[in-house]
């Protein structure tokens, strides 16, 4: 991997005031790195903030707290002449190809409006060469340049998606669960598709998605968040092999495996109650009222990160020794 840092999340708070003065917590506190050329996946159940993380490092959202670096400089506090150049080299494909695209434009205006935006390919020729080889890029033909988004499958609508974000040849994507609105075998053409364009183009990712078993065919690591919380952080190999967190235990053996044998012999590790509410998270660790595994400290102390093995990250009192001690302690007196 390599070893430069491309963006840097720091203690990233994003709070929504809503109706009365409560506050949801979307984002509470969330730090994590990406490398150049690597592709960083953000996995949770729906509605623990990953895509508002997202949103948030790209400055859809502003942020309540903490701090986006992008090649050392602060997203959140570039001039307006700096977001012009930021915004070229980071763009984002998004969730609903249905949603995403103008159904009022052809695909050719839908590739060109960020070209026009920021002043490129003034050419007429030189700009429809350009959408071309856009489309060609990402599977599709140059007859596909003058239909509207209608005339297409989902599939077909995320990949002129990805056309229009590579349109500014970024350096940095993020991919807002670009293949849940997609049947599954399309998923995977899609996911092809990225890990191609990644090698052709040197691209980084940040993609966030909530099945797993898809993550790890595109990640080099994997952030597992959980109510506004980054949980777990390793390698994407590693989590499959080992998870360490009892909600990162939870996610893997809910994947189903192909075997009948095998997935009949499992044993499955299944979550009880709801997720909490993120206007009124847990106090504590925010896991602990659905977790198996939780202790009399996991109530008032909040977890610490723990490099438990090299580059293995986990925010668990289990892995916590003091608190481990003193529980199994008291637990022996009863």
């Amino acid at each position: 991997m390599n070893s430069q840092k491309l963006l840097e999340v720091n203690n990233l708070k994003k709070f929504f005031t809503l109706d009365k003065g409560k506050v949801l917590k979307a984002v509470d506190n969330v730090s994590f790195d990406i490398y150049k050329g690597e592709t960083f996946g953000l996995v949770g159940e729906s509605g623990c903030g990953k895509s508002t993380t997202g949103r948030t490092i790209i400055g859809l959202y502003e942020a309540t707290e903490g701090e986006v670096s992008y090649s050392g400089k602060n997203v959140h506090t570039l001039t307006e002449k700096e977001k012009r150049s930021f915004y070229g080299k980071m763009q984002m494909i998004f969730q609903d190809p249905y949603a995403s695209l103008n159904p009022r434009s052809t695909v050719r205006e839908i590739i060109a409006e960020p070209m026009e935006a920021h002043g490129l390919y003034k050419d007429k020729k030189d700009r429809m060469e350009r959408i071309y080889q856009l489309l060609e890029d990402v599977g599709l033909n140059r007859d596909h340049a003058n239909r509207y988004p209608h005339e297409f499958s989902g599939g077909q609508r995320q990949r002129i998606g990805i056309a229009r974000a590579l349109a500014l040849d970024p350096e940095f994507i993020i991919a807002d669960e670009p293949i849940s609105a997609l049947d599954v075998s399309v998923q995977a053409q899609i996911v092809n598709l990225l890990k191609k364009l990644q090698d052709e183009k040197g691209l980084t990712f940040l993609f966030i998605a909530h099945d797993l078993s898809m993550v790890k065919h595109i990640s080099d690591r994997i952030g597992v968040m959980y109510l506004g919380h980054i949980v777990e952080l390793t390698d994407s190999k590693e989590l499959y092999k080992k998870p360490l967190h009892p909600y990162s235990q939870a996610l893997l053996s809910a994947i189903p495996i192909p075997d009948p044998d095998v997935e009949d012999a499992r044993e499955r590790m299944i979550l009880k109650g709801e997720i909490p509410s993120a206007m009124n998270p847990p106090s504590g660790c925010v896991f602990r009222t659905r977790c198996p595994a939780a202790m009399e400290a996991c109530a008032s102390i909040g977890p610490k990160w723990h490099e438990v093995e090299e580059n293995h990250y986990v925010a668990c009192h289990l892995y916590d020794k003091t608190i481990r001690k003193d529980h199994d302690e008291v637990a022996a007196t009863k």
